[in-house]
């Protein structure tokens, strides 16, 4: 089936956890209230980035907030990831806890060494004495015609790295939830954000929660076969799973990870015990993805009950094209997902 243009759609209430009352609202708006709420609790937690002060954030998530705290804790940096990744992980070590934005993951590679060669190793290599509790976050993945350059699914290459984790949300709920957890965790935790969902709106309570890492979502309940997901594919998972449905009878179980470090693989085992088939989307490129990962453990951990080969749908082995239409084909959209679901029960 060939791309069409497709957009995250708005979660319902059938996807997500809400009740009678609960607002709704963007997804920027959602990563705004965490950090909001978090530096009202916590003193020492300040956001550092490109454009986040004076501009209001390149993507308006940090909206406000220079009025609201002032330029101590919202600080407008140089185009200089390596040097404020830096900075950030040193304020970590002496006591506070940073959020460190990057406009987007792709330029993250800049700071590789301050982000991979140290944040994650610093309480292994002092023996305990000094930990690194700081939030990386910004955008993740094809932005929308921006390039190979500038559209880079990082998860893949940075999960390989322990003591790190990295948490994906797909919608607001889990943005706001899991933004939180990872502002109080104290370890540093990389956050991956999609610049198509930021205006993405669903229920969102008013009240405090937290969404733990390591437990993933059940959105959809079936037999047939187990989708596994995280981030914006998420989305194109229940439009799949709901196509299936009306147009096959297959009642498919969708699972959201929330995070892939830490991985919630008993839940992935306990869904393929009901179905016998798996299915992974991932928009990482195929060759040692995350959906690689997922199902080398399955073949580890449950083999024995798997009536089908796993089936991995990854973005396309080719760097990201600029072609709108191109782009669309090379990323995990539906139509991918619904036949190789159907290949999987056929």
């Amino acid at each position: 089936m060939p791309a069409t243009e497709e957009k995250t759609r708005t979660n319902t209430d059938a996807d997500l956890p809400s009740r009678e009352g609960d607002r709704v609202i963007q997804f920027r708006e959602a990563l705004r209230e965490a950090m909001t709420e978090e530096m009202h609790r916590d003193k020492r937690i300040f956001l550092m980035g490109e454009e986040v002060a004076e501009y209001q954030g390149a993507y308006k998530v940090s909206q406000g907030m220079l009025d609201e705290f002032g330029p101590k804790r919202i600080i407008d940096t140089p185009i200089s990831e390596n040097g404020f990744a830096g900075l950030g992980i040193g304020a970590a070590m002496y006591g506070l806890r940073p959020i460190i934005e990057f406009m987007s993951w792709s330029f993250s590679l800049v700071a590789a060494d301050q982000i991979l060669n140290n944040a994650p190793k610093m309480l292994y290599m002092s023996g305990g004495q000094w930990g690194c509790p700081i939030v990386f976050r910004g955008n993740n993945g094809a932005g929308g015609q921006l390039g190979s350059t500038h559209s880079w699914c990082v998860e893949a290459l940075y999960s390989n790295v322990p003591g790190l984790k990295i948490a994906i949300p797909s919608c607001p709920y889990d943005a706001k939830g899991l933004l939180k957890t990872a502002i109080r965790d104290d370890d540093p935790v990389f956050f991956l954000e999609s610049e198509r969902m930021l205006g993405d709106k669903a229920h969102v309570p008013e009240e405090e929660y937290l969404v733990p890492f390591g437990k993933a979502a059940r959105l959809r309940e079936g037999d047939a076969c187990t989708l596994v997901s995280f981030g914006r594919p998420v989305n194109f998972c229940l439009e799949a799973a709901d196509t299936l449905r009306e147009e096959d009878g297959i009642e498919v179980d969708v699972l959201d990870m929330r995070t892939i470090r830490p991985l919630d693989t008993a839940a992935i085992i306990e869904s393929l015990k009901r179905t016998n088939r798996i299915v992974v989307v991932d928009q990482s490129w195929p060759f040692a993805s995350v959906a690689t990962e997922v199902i080398t453990q399955v073949c580890e951990k449950a083999f024995d009950w798997l009536d089908h080969p796993p089936i991995r749908v990854n973005a396309d082995d080719v760097p990201t094209p600029y072609s709108k239409p191109l782009e669309q084909a090379y990323l995990p959209h539906v139509g991918k997902i619904l036949e190789a679901v159907r290949r999987a029960v056929g």
